[in-house]
């Protein structure tokens, strides 16, 4: 590593010196944060054949590559024409709204000449497109003043499994491709008591964005609705947000990676993906996302990634990389 440092927004970056000057630089990028509390422990058995632990693949995995690539590197006595940016960025998931790779990007004065995401799983991952997506929360609050019984006061829970059968009569069109996910739920306080708080966590994925913001608008006019007709506080808010940005299939460092992972006895499996490739993308630079091994029990505290596979994908990830410093991008 020739450099070490952090951003303004405490991204830590490092950078591995190219050959020549006249190159933009190569990101290779993993988020830091995880879906789990700082008090859940993250410190990780080893075994013959696997790690286990909270985090492991989602995304301590990819963050354990950006730190010994630069070894792996030297070892294989592998030099690149452009700068090699590691970067391991915060505020990714959730309300983090990838708030760190945004920073990172805007601020970064010189052009960048494509960009490899890297993920924990699934290995033979290419993801080379996003979609537009809304994530978002409604809160419903009873209010608890006043004398009314619990038989006659509105209960949170299911006032939110009336906004969730509203939602699902809404008319969805073939086309754009579009989809409404329910992902979280949670509410009260005690079995035998009405609860008077509840909050749902939905997303609305499009490839259309306009179509993302008019269902949010539909969304939000039936919370609005609820909200006045029963007299309690039901409110929506938005949690994070992405544009709708792709690579074609045909283009260069796509059909690159894809010939890599082949080579590699390996079959490449695309999705959307609505991570900082989606950034990346969003700003016209070249960009996909890679998995770096496999595992089990993904977001779960004994989450488990096994070892041998994750050879295959360090080797794929070197190899993308050399194909963008070959110039796969620079079309």
């Amino acid at each position: 590593m020739d450099e070490c440092s952090t951003d303004d927004y405490n991204n830590p970056i490092g950078i591995i010196r190219g050959t020549s000057n006249r190159k933009p630089p190569i990101f290779l990028v993993a988020h830091m944060d995880t879906v789990f509390d700082s008090d859940i422990d993250h410190n990780y058995t080893v075994k013959k054949d696997t790690i286990l632990g909270a985090g492991i693949l989602d995304n301590s995995v990819s963050i354990g590559l950006l730190l010994s690539l630069p070894a792996i590197l030297n070892a294989l006595e592998l030099r690149f024409e452009s700068d090699i940016v590691l970067a391991g960025v915060i505020q990714s998931i959730g309300r983090g709204n990838l708030r760190g790779i945004r920073h990172l990007l805007k601020t970064w004065i010189t052009p960048i000449r494509g960009a490899v995401c890297i993920e924990g799983v699934e290995l033979g991952r290419l993801d080379y497109y996003s979609s537009g997506m809304v994530r978002g929360e409604i809160d419903c609050r009873i209010p608890i003043t006043g004398i009314k019984s619990d038989f006659s006061r509105p209960n949170a829970i299911l006032m939110l499994n009336e906004a969730i059968n509203q939602i699902l009569k809404l008319r969805l069109p073939q086309k754009p491709k579009v989809n409404i996910v329910f992902g979280k739920i949670s509410g009260g306080f005690k079995h035998g008591k009405d609860a008077y708080d509840a909050s749902l966590g939905f997303e609305i994925q499009s490839d259309s964005d306009q179509m993302v913001k008019l269902l949010f608008r539909d969304i939000k006019d039936i919370v609005d609705g609820l909200n006045h007709e029963n007299d309690i506080d039901m409110s929506i808010k938005t949690i994070s947000n992405t544009s709708a940005s792709r690579l074609k299939f045909n283009h260069p460092l796509v059909k690159s990676a894809a010939a890599i992972i082949k080579k590699l006895d390996l079959e490449p499996i695309s999705q959307h993906s609505e991570s900082e490739l989606s950034i990346f993308l969003s700003r016209k630079i070249p960009a996909i996302t890679l998995g770096v091994t496999r595992g089990r029990n993904y977001h779960s505290r004994n989450s488990e990634m096994m070892i041998k596979p994750m050879f295959k994908g360090i080797a794929q990830i070197i190899g993308v990389l050399m194909a963008i410093d070959n110039g796969v991008c620079d079309e």
